[in-house]
């Protein structure tokens, strides 16, 4: 996205494709090294869609030709020959460099040489070319896959058989992929933070406007921390491996001066607000927005959560709240009926309302099997009123369980608090410690680790907001 007013520079088709290269491969970098359960998966399109439909008659008539071509007297091996090259060729990309007896078998059996004449002279025997292969998979497939080599070697048809051949071993091949992802996976933890600012710098060289996105979100925390517009942030200790100037950079946090990591903090903090339609997404967090848009959903249900429960808590009692599975079950019912509450066609208010009726008759019976009394009908609609009231974005309860949940997630900001774990649960909250933990820990993680790659963007960017007009850089190291 270009700046507004700019004239955008005409770009290379081998500049826009070398572009689209850097980007894919950060990308995949970037989520190996982020997501601990990232793995590729098979490309299959939705069969109703047109590139399904498309696949599925092409798919449907190699496969009738074949049927036909070994129906005739005698065969036609063409397309049979040209399926066992594609069969060998897997096979061979399966193999690793210490299985030189498996490659010298799959060399002899396959030999397409030798096939050819065979098919010649009418001797080709698909069905034992089909056993070895068979064969050879199961000896090099992951357990995952035994069934479906079982299944092949119930099959009798001929082109049904290479039909699944086909199928298993692409199956196989994501497999051998995962495996040396999961294998290099601690090599590339090692060369992560390098690697993504190498390709970003690549990509910034040929788009110089990439970041400006990230520099107006910057700007605008610096405006709103001057303006005092946001809430006050304080400044945890600098991080390892972080550039100086983005975590804080010399300048110490007082009243008269803005902090580079009060700033870059509260900068991060807006995320877990961001308006899902705005497009205007800091390229620097591109990658890890979606994770960062479950977060703000999640972060937005445990605030509703924990402000119902709070709201009912003062109105039933210690002794009913604290009982055992008591909040379990409030749980379970509050995020059973705000399910989609992040959808702008539900509605909140109803819902509530619905949510109000569930409590109320939760605590009453709490209170019998205690042998207490149940709720007087006034404390139960003021009950149900509260609760009701928390669908109002400027509630009281709700606003001081988000301040609350935001200072938390602050507190994960720090040098080392994303490997340390959760920290203390504020003050009413505990009922949603342990979700409210492993968020932190999760947005942790992720502004930790984009810090480390992009800290000299950032440091160079606060550098320019907040020195004074005039003042020079000379003496700051803005890498």
């Amino acid at each position: 996205l270009s700046p507004p007013g700019s004239t955008p520079q005409p770009s290379t088709l081998a500049e826009v494709m070398e572009t689209v290269r850097n980007m894919s491969n950060l990308s995949i970098a970037h989520e190996i090294v982020v997501n601990r359960d990232f793995c590729f998966k098979q490309n299959s399109p939705p069969p109703d869609s047109l590139e399904g439909r498309v696949k599925e008659i092409v798919h449907r008539a190699f496969w009738d030709s074949l049927e036909a071509q070994l129906a005739l007297s005698p065969p036609d091996y063409t397309h049979a020959i040209s399926l066992l090259q594609e069969v060998k060729e897997m096979l061979l990309s399966l193999l690793l460099p210490a299985h030189v007896h498996v490659r010298a078998q799959v060399e002899e059996a396959l030999d397409l040489a030798l096939i050819r004449q065979q098919a010649e002279h009418g001797a080709l025997d698909l069905r034992h070319l089909s056993g070895f292969i068979i064969n050879t998979m199961g000896s090099l497939c992951a357990p995952v896959r035994d069934p479906e080599i079982r299944k092949l070697r119930e099959l009798e048809d001929t082109v049904p058989l290479l039909r699944e051949i086909l199928r298993v071993l692409d199956l196989m091949k994501v497999d051998m992929v995962n495996f040396t992802v999961q294998a290099l996976r601690p090599r590339l933890l090692q060369q992560a933070v390098h690697y993504e600012r190498t390709k970003f710098q690549e990509i910034l060289e040929q788009r110089p406007d990439t970041l400006y996105n990230t520099t107006a979100w910057l700007e605008r925390a610096v405006q709103e921390a001057r303006s005092g517009s946001a809430p006050p942030v304080p400044c945890p200790e600098k991080s390892p491996g972080q550039a100086p100037d983005a975590q804080g950079g010399g300048l110490a946090c007082s009243p008269d001066a803005v902090s580079p990591t009060a700033v870059l903090n509260q900068a991060f903090l807006r995320l877990l607000h961001w308006d899902s339609d705005c497009l205007l997404y800091p390229e620097t967090l591109m990658m890890d927005r979606s994770r960062l848009e479950e977060l703000k959903l999640a972060l937005e249900q445990l605030t509703l959560t924990a402000s119902v429960l709070l709201v009912t808590s003062t109105h039933c009692g210690g002794a009913v709240f604290s009982g055992p599975g008591f909040v379990g079950k409030l749980k379970q019912v509050i995020t059973a009926l705000l399910e989609g509450s992040h959808s702008r066609s539900f509605n909140l208010q109803e819902a509530l309302l619905e949510v109000g009726g569930q409590v109320q008759k939760l605590v009453n019976e709490a209170a019998c099997d205690q042998g207490g009394a149940a709720m007087t009908p006034e404390r139960e609609t003021i009950l149900r009123g509260q609760i009701r009231d928390v669908a109002q974005t400027h509630n009281p309860v709700r606003n001081l369980i988000a301040s609350r949940i935001q200072n938390f997630m602050l507190s994960f900001l720090g040098s080392t608090s994303a490997q340390k774990g959760p920290v203390g649960t504020p003050v009413g909250l505990a009922p949603v410690g342990a979700e409210l933990a492993e968020a932190g820990a999760a947005f942790g993680r992720i502004v930790h680790h984009n810090r480390l790659v992009f800290g000299p963007y950032y440091s160079a960017i606060l550098k320019r907001a907040l020195l004074p007009q005039g003042e020079t850089e000379t003496d700051i190291d803005s890498r």
